[in-house]
């Protein structure tokens, strides 16, 4: 499971970053209407639309999930590392926003957003532990 394990991770994360990034990037005002979807509204609860703002959200995503593609690809320590890295740089300081605004929903949104939230942090710290615990297996080294 631990050979087998960044790779789902990354490909996780790609998925992910992949799905968010296109919805906000393609549609932002969509985005930020509807997201999560299924009648819920987590974005527009948080404040007045801003274009800029929710296509760069998306084009952050896109990015993340392009370092996790190739890491998925290539699942070499120091790419796995540094897509952990990027996530954690995201997700920390993102679940942390939303820990100090959760009253902006009610008790269902609250636990989902949290739990979406924490998996997203958690992921990349479970791959960054697997990275730097031992070699990946079918990892092909760096060519420089």
């Amino acid at each position: 499971m631990f050979e087998r394990a960044p790779r789902i991770i990354v490909g996780l994360l790609a998925i992910s970053g992949l799905g968010i990034g296109l919805w906000a990037a393609i549609d932002p005002h969509g985005f930020y209407a509807n997201f999560p979807g299924g009648g819920r509204h987590w974005v527009s609860a948080d404040g007045p639309y801003n274009e800029h703002l929710v296509r760069d959200f998306g084009s952050l995503n896109l990015g993340l999930a392009a370092v996790a593609l190739v890491a998925f690809w290539r699942p070499v320590r120091e790419l796995l590392v540094a897509v952990a890295l990027a996530n954690l740089a995201f997700e920390g300081p993102h679940l942390a926003y939303h820990l100090r605004h959760l009253d902006l929903y009610d008790t269902p949104d609250k636990i989902a957003n949290v739990a979406s939230l924490s998996v997203a942090l958690v992921l990349p710290v479970i791959l960054l532990v697997v990275a730097l615990r031992k070699e990946v297996t079918g990892a092909r080294p760096l060519r420089g």
